[in-house]
């Protein structure tokens, strides 16, 4: 994304009013390898926001929905109520959940996170943001970025996403999507069309 329109957005997220309590949330979503980590880090630098990662939460690789529950009923629920948030942190190379700790109360968060734009998600959230590429660009990222660790979990992940995806309609529901798969995708992001 170039920095006039990184500024633009970063305009627009501190001009939105909060909907989970006293905290405006930015919510990036889209399958594996679009971009999210990247895009939310970006976004959160640049706004001064606190950034929540839904690899936190997943408790496993088959997990996805268990994580987008997770991140409702432990963090944005208990925001909107005024209350302190808390995440069950997973550990991916114990492969167990190694406890709770609390988050942070941001005036400005960003979610990233596969599934983390869920319906029941949405009510809180006052920007959602979607990014998508071709699956053989998202697969190869992925793989550099975490190479054997995910190899052998790549299809289940993804079959995940697809029923994920289908049931809770992001694409459909985001206010802004972005395609990632450009060479230059990381310093020019190009918005998709919304068909």
């Amino acid at each position: 994304m170039e920095a006039r329109e990184l500024a633009a957005l970063v305009d627009q997220v501190r001009s939105l009013p909060p909907r989970a309590g006293s905290t405006t949330v930015v919510i990036v979503d889209g399958p594996s390898g679009s971009g999210k980590s990247t895009f939310a880090t970006r976004l959160a630098e640049a706004s001064g926001a606190g950034l929540l990662r839904l690899e936190d939460l997943y408790p496993g690789w088959d997990g996805l929905d268990e994580g987008a529950q997770r991140l409702v009923a432990d963090v944005l629920e208990p925001l909107a109520r005024g209350e302190g948030a808390t995440i069950r942190r997973w550990d991916w190379l114990a492969m167990r959940e190694v406890g709770r700790e609390p988050l942070s109360v941001e005036p400005l968060l960003v979610i990233e996170g596969v599934g983390a734009g869920s319906i029941a998600a949405g009510e809180f959230a006052s920007l959602l943001i979607w990014l998508e590429a071709d699956t053989a660009e998202r697969h190869a990222r992925a793989m550099r970025r975490d190479g054997s660790m995910y190899v052998d979990h790549w299809d289940r992940w993804a079959a995940q996403e697809q029923v994920t995806f289908a049931r809770e309609g992001t694409r459909e529901r985001a206010d802004r999507v972005y395609r990632t798969d450009d060479a230059a995708w990381s310093a020019s992001w190009q918005p998709a069309d919304s068909a």
